[in-house]
């Protein structure tokens, strides 16, 4: 087991998503990468390689552990088999953060692959609000809540998504992560302006931000659809969103996404850098 007081936060400096592929590499060249995150779901068992891995790299690393799978949107009660593995590996792992999606992604007893957005009103607050104080009641520890990508909008929200987490965080206690490829997905998305979705966002309650590739299609009309990938660099518009965002907030836990198609560490490591110096102008 870890010790307790080890890496009790994440610094405001570039982290990456963590992929076993990068493992030596990571261990030798780190530079610039300060932290690193790892999906939940992938580290639930008891033992092995990937187990055995995060160990010696939670000796090195400040961790944040980001869940994909807990359905925190869904209508039904939430997973208490998938909550004891999770309040395991925060357990052992004790690690600087953990995050989960403002979505859902289950039906029954249906599991689906994609983070799937909801209806901005009373009912859904207060399911989110419910299904946030029993992780953190469950875990022992304040949770991130991430703002997703959406690709429509809905017809019976009765309020704005930077006021529906804004209420969230009121309501839990909760801490927010601002993924700003995701806002610009949405408001490009939506027609909206991705900067005023920052002016209006509650960065006091930022924990983490995260920014990562989308691949742009079009929709019915002709008009761009970005869908939000995780599989290629950061484009130059959000990285001009991101210095946006750090004006605004200062600097922050600043994360490289890169889920699919994953590249060689040196391209990895270079967007890490292009983080670094975002960073440095508002440090």
């Amino acid at each position: 087991m870890l010790d307790a007081a080890h890496h009790t936060s994440l610094p405001p400096r570039p982290g990456v998503g963590y992929k076993p592929q990068h493992y030596a590499d990571i261990m030798s060249h780190p530079d610039p990468v300060a932290w690193i995150e790892v999906h939940a779901e992938n580290y639930m068992g008891d033992g092995g390689r990937p187990i055995a891995q995060l160990r010696q790299l939670a000796e090195r690393f400040a961790v944040s552990v980001h869940g994909v799978g807990l359905s925190i949107g869904g209508e039904g009660n939430l997973d208490r088999d998938h909550l004891a593995r999770l309040k395991h590996l925060v357990g052992w792992l004790n690690p600087a953060s953990f995050s989960e999606h403002l979505a859902w992604s289950t039906h029954d007893s249906h599991f689906f692959n994609d983070l799937l957005p909801l209806p901005y009103n009373a009912a859904t607050l207060a399911r989110v609000a419910a299904h946030i104080n029993q992780v953190q009641d469950t875990i022992g520890r304040r949770m991130l809540l991430e703002n997703p990508s959406s690709y429509l909008a809905f017809a019976d929200a009765t309020m704005s998504e930077t006021d529906f987490l804004r209420e969230v965080s009121a309501r839990t206690g909760c801490g927010l992560l601002l993924d700003v490829n995701n806002v610009f997905v949405s408001a490009t998305n939506l027609k909206t302006s991705p900067q005023a979705y920052i002016d209006a966002f509650p960065l006091d309650a930022v924990g983490e931000i995260h920014l990562g590739g989308h691949d742009v299609d079009e929709d019915e009309t002709g008009a761009p659809l970005l869908i939000d990938s995780h599989g290629k660099p950061v484009v130059d518009p959000v990285w001009a969103l991101l210095d946006y965002t750090l004006d605004r907030a200062g600097a922050k836990p600043l994360l490289i996404e890169w889920d699919n198609d994953v590249p060689a560490w040196p391209v990895l490591a270079a967007q890490a850098t292009r983080a670094d110096a975002a960073l440095a102008l508002v440090a």
